[in-house]
């Protein structure tokens, strides 16, 4: 009993410290495609998903993208399902780290010391886009 005691006095003490605080990080453009999605009925045809979401910006690995431009690109006219909605945009867009707002207006160069943007993140995305070109 005693080791319960203590350890809900250290609990209480640790509240006043956040372990994660929020609001520290760069900005991410777009809304999550899953935010997108699972806020409609589905099976829906891809005319109507335009109609109500079509202005809408997503997050990509490149960068936000209106998703009526990513429909433009995808065969399917219907959608019987979330996922195979989600599935079509992801064959479109890919998936992978989203970029935060500063990322993807970079023009390659950084502040010197500031190891967030320190060119490591470049030389990772040089080798996806290698990578991404050789799979074609």
């Amino acid at each position: 009993m005693a080791d319960n005691d203590a350890g809900d006095g250290e609990e209480a003490d640790g509240e006043d410290e956040p372990v994660v605080e929020l609001g520290e990080g760069e900005p991410v453009e777009g809304v999550p495609l899953a935010r997108v999605a699972s806020r409609l009925t589905w099976g829906m045809p891809r005319s109507e998903l335009e109609r109500r979401v079509g202005d809408t910006a997503i997050r990509t690995p490149d960068g936000p993208r209106e998703l009526s431009d990513v429909l433009d690109g995808i065969d399917d006219t219907y959608f019987p399902r979330r996922q195979a909605f989600i599935d079509a945009v992801h064959g479109i867009v890919g998936s992978g780290p989203v970029p935060t707002a500063d990322d993807s207006t970079s023009t390659g160069s950084s502040p010197a010391g500031d190891p967030a943007t320190d060119g490591s993140s470049a030389d990772a995305e040089s080798t996806d886009a290698e990578a991404a070109s050789a799979d074609e």
